[in-house]
């Protein structure tokens, strides 16, 4: 994507974590989303993702599904039983897992959306666009 001298100004910025064990992607990300204002807490350990998840209570969670501790499914599975009150966007990025019957897993875990980690990054900013402006992202 060639460089640009203007950032896109989200609607509203968001708490975003990202959780990934491949350290590029979380670098990648984080640099991507903070760039476009957003605040951004990492982490690369399924079990670490969780409890920043009750700390941290981020608008947005992306998660591997697969990563040290507890996978991806597993986090989603215990966020909607943890009962929140206001539910995180779950989005599912994943290397591995591309078929439709993953999708349909990660949906079933809990997840709102589910993307390849090689999805064009303007997919993702527009679904923290869509979060931001209030919209619900799981109709997209």
């Amino acid at each position: 994507m060639p460089a640009s001298n203007t950032s896109r100004v989200p609607k509203r910025a968001l708490s975003v974590l990202i959780a990934d064990d491949n350290h590029d992607v979380v670098v990648t990300l984080s640099a991507l989303l903070t760039h476009e204002g957003h605040f951004v807490h990492t982490c690369t350990n399924g079990t670490h993702a969780l409890e920043m998840i009750k700390r941290v209570r981020p608008a947005v969670c992306i998660l591997d599904i697969v990563m040290p501790g507890l996978n991806g499914f597993d986090i989603a599975r215990e966020i909607h039983a943890l009962q929140l009150g206001q539910r995180p966007v779950l989005v599912a990025i994943s290397g591995q897992y591309m078929n439709p019957s993953d999708a349909f897993l990660a949906r079933s875990a809990g997840f709102d959306h589910f993307l390849p980690k090689t999805a064009d990054p303007r997919e993702l900013l527009g679904l923290l666009d869509i979060v931001a402006g209030g919209q619900d992202p799981s109709a997209v």
